[in-house]
């Protein structure tokens, strides 16, 4: 068992995650997409073409996210950047229902212009609004930045 304190993980390590989660949701969901609707999907103004982008845009990576988080306790992009989302109480896995409530809260968080993403960074144990509305944190382990630079 690894006993390493936790810290919270800030925002600009969640942003580096997210940037990884949305980059290999791109490679994986615009191929579909392009494979179904043609190149004219890249140009259209409507948010859903029809019941494979509904499939494919929305239902998928929430699926695909709330596994991740259950059964991994975090998505690629945090696995990348050592981070793991828990229950704020108790550490644990966070449940079915946090999980849900989670990825819902995305778009809470969104809605006033980021604000509740932002939110991350003046917040004290680093959670956003979708964080607070499930009960979860994000945590990493401390120390896991490369050796200190020593002299003689």
């Amino acid at each position: 068992m690894n006993t390493q304190p936790l810290e919270y993980a800030g925002f600009w390590t969640r942003t580096g995650a997210a940037l990884i989660d949305g980059i290999l949701l791109l490679l994986i969901t615009l191929p579909l997409l392009i494979s179904i609707y043609g190149w004219e999907y890249l140009e259209t103004e409507d948010l859903v073409l029809g019941p494979a982008d509904f499939l494919i845009s929305w239902v998928l990576p929430a699926f695909a996210t709330v596994l991740f988080w259950l059964y991994k306790k975090a998505t690629p992009g945090k696995m990348a950047v050592a981070a793991q989302v828990v229950d704020a109480q108790t550490g644990a896995t966070v449940t079915v229902g946090q999980a849900m409530l989670r990825y819902l809260g995305y778009f809470i968080a969104m809605l006033p212009l980021g604000l509740g993403i932002f939110w991350i960074g003046f917040d004290r144990r680093k959670q956003g609004w979708h964080d607070k509305i499930a009960g979860t944190v994000v945590v990493k382990r401390t120390n896991t930045r490369p050796e200190p630079v020593r002299f003689n």
